[in-house]
């Protein structure tokens, strides 16, 4: 499996994720936010990002005042920027966004671990289907997304899975590779 800690992967893909190396390092994104243990999530990573996607970047936080005022100073210089926090869900979080060099970033924060974060999750399980698809996996999701889909509920659609999407994929993330793949090779829930 891919290793999500670090960026390092971006240089071997795409153009976009080339491009999005390039800001990020920069920016020193990572590095300016290495005590929050950053990792980059969402569609970028995947190679299924549309031109208007965001770099999602998840943080663990467990001081939300003080995340707030270390992001003010890092990166409140930048167009369009806003931070704020909020309790969703009883679990307090922090967002951040802003533009720089072309691409718009969002900074989650959380008081949870990132690995254990839903948006890691769900991209981790996300890498897994589409390794496991071959290339009409990114073809279906791009389809989708490009129909307005959010990524979790495209996912869902492609393999049939009922009910809440996030949650559909969050129970994908805890199969093994084997059940995972045989999963997939039939189509998901629509050959069922």
């Amino acid at each position: 499996m891919r290793d999500f800690s670090t960026i390092a992967y971006l240089l071997e893909g795409n153009p976009r994720q080339r491009e999005a190396y390039k800001i990020m390092t920069d920016l020193k994104i990572m590095d300016l936010l290495a005590p929050f243990h950053p990792v980059l999530a969402g569609t970028i990573p995947l190679g299924i990002d549309l031109p208007a996607s965001d770099l999602d970047i998840i943080c663990e936080v467990y001081d939300h005042g003080k995340f707030q005022r270390d992001v003010q100073l890092m990166f409140g210089r930048y167009e369009d920027f806003r931070c704020k926090s909020k309790t969703v869900n009883g679990m307090m979080r922090t967002v951040a966004n802003f533009a720089a060099g072309g691409f718009p970033f969002e900074i989650f924060g959380q008081s949870v671990p990132v690995t254990g974060q839903n948006a890691y999750k769900h991209m981790v399980v996300e890498h897994r289907i589409l390794e496991m698809a071959g290339p009409a996996g990114p073809r279906e999701i791009r389809k989708r997304r490009w129909q307005g889909m959010k990524t979790e509920p495209a996912f869902a659609d492609w393999l049939g899975l009922p009910g809440d999407p996030y949650a559909a994929l969050l129970e994908l993330y805890d199969w093994e590779d084997r059940r995972l793949a045989e999963f997939v090779s039939r189509g998901g829930m629509h050959d069922q």
